[in-house]
């Protein structure tokens, strides 16, 4: 009873701090837009989260020796590796548009491969493409926020919108655990495709976006040379590496090893692993939302360092707990933390980096996220299978803080989107 009522706590806290956030930020002047994109993310993660809670051990069950489930959440970003930077690269050349819809479909053919997985190497395949599919979408999709804002508003402007993307991920895990629990895993893989397909819809159809392509290639056309000089930047080579250390432990813990220490290690039920996961995603929203905020008036490079060290108390904690109303609550905590650093870090990128080799920008950022989400699984999984889950965990901790460290030799860059074009050498 207590985790029920926990659940709708951290759900009207979420509501209150959205409501909050568009009473500060005059939500009717944002373009159209941006709520046109804001339901297509909220909807591609909603289909993402109904398969969180059960995917390790979907795998586990095609293979009981568990040599493919550290693979099989890994190949999500394995395709990822070679598309995001060359991707990146070219929308800042031709726009987000293309890019960002072809990824919405090779997004639900991905659903649709995992939906007939009855052997470990065709849901592998299914989380390939997917994965592809996600990379070319969400590259692009965050490249047009903030092509859409300017840097006083953007963090809030992007911490709304990734606060109501992973508000669709909050409800998605609980129902993705109900669904497999009455229906079977691959089941739950149509549910997926039917919001993905919707998604392709909105996008396809926005005359905004169409109308956005035209009016970013008339502001500038960077030659494929200016863009890759002004990738070699330490700063931003830092943020990336972050990036990566960050989506290592996101995927190597909170997308593998996890799940599979509740079910096997302490013997949680699915019902409680995705209770678990919704709630970790409930705190992630709330500060997701705030994160914008507070780093847009205390700076990008506090906010990621307190949420780098959230995480590594809760980490900590989770190897000393076993009880489910106090895992909720530590749930919420990390994800609090999780949730400050995944926006500002971003907005930190965008800083640094020229805004018209944005997208080259935030594709170096992917590229190196990916090699982490990819290398994770299988890292965390051989530690967790060969030593212990408490050691995964202690790894997972001393990265936090090595991360907090690589912070302080990053350094922020101003320019107006005028200076920026007048600068740009023009085919």
């Amino acid at each position: 009873m207590l985790s029920c009522r926990n659940l709708i706590v951290t759900a009207s806290a979420a509501r209150v701090m959205i409501d909050r956030s568009v009473k500060c930020m005059s939500l009717k002047s944002y373009p159209r837009l941006y709520f046109e994109l804001l339901f297509a993310g909220f909807t591609i993660v909603m289909g993402m989260g109904l398969v969180t809670s059960f995917l390790p051990i979907f795998a586990d069950d095609l293979d009981p020796s568990g040599v493919l489930v550290g693979l099989t959440v890994s190949a999500f970003f394995l395709s990822r590796l070679f598309i995001e930077l060359p991707a990146g690269i070219i929308s800042d050349r031709i726009g987000r548009r293309k890019l960002l819809i072809m990824g919405i479909a090779l997004s639900a053919f991905g659903a649709f491969l995992c939906s007939q997985a009855t052997i470990s190497y065709v849901l592998i395949l299914g989380r390939a493409v997917w994965g592809l599919g996600t990379a070319l979408y969400f590259m692009n999709n965050a490249a047009l926020v903030i092509d859409l804002f300017n840097p006083e508003i953007r963090g809030r402007a992007l911490g709304l919108f990734n606060g109501i993307e992973f508000l669709g991920g909050f409800i998605g895990a609980p129902i993705g655990a109900f669904l497999a629990g009455i229906l079977n895993y691959t089941n739950v893989f149509y549910f997926t495709l039917v919001l993905v397909l919707s998604s392709f819809g909105v996008a396809l159809s926005s005359k905004s976006l169409k109308a956005f392509r035209s009016n970013q290639a008339r502001d500038s056309s960077p030659s494929l040379k200016w863009t890759l000089t002004n990738l070699k930047n330490w700063s931003i080579f830092v943020v990336c590496t972050i990036s990566f250390f960050r989506m290592l432990i996101m995927q190597g813990i909170f997308g593998t090893v996890f799940q599979l220490y509740l079910n096997k290690d302490l013997l949680f039920p699915l019902e409680y692993i995705g209770l678990i996961m919704a709630i970790r995603t409930g705190g992630h929203i709330v500060a997701t939302v705030s994160s914008g905020f507070l780093s847009d008036r205390f700076g990008r490079r506090l906010i990621v360092a307190m949420g780098f060290l959230i995480d590594a108390g809760c980490l900590a904690a989770f190897t000393a707990i076993s009880s489910l109303d106090i895992f909720l609550a530590v749930g919420f905590l990390e994800g609090l933390g999780e949730g400050l650093v995944f926006t500002s870090l971003i907005v930190l990128l965008s800083d640094i980096a020229h805004p018209s080799a944005m997208g080259g920008a935030l594709g170096f950022y992917r590229t190196f996220m990916d090699l982490g989400g990819f290398i994770g699984p299988m890292a965390f999984m051989l530690i967790y299978s060969s030593i212990n889950p408490s050691t995964a965990f202690l790894v997972a901790i001393g990265i936090n803080i090595m991360n907090i460290i690589l912070l302080t030799f990053i350094r922020t860059l101003h320019s107006t989107k005028k200076e920026v074009i007048e600068a740009i050498p023009k085919n």
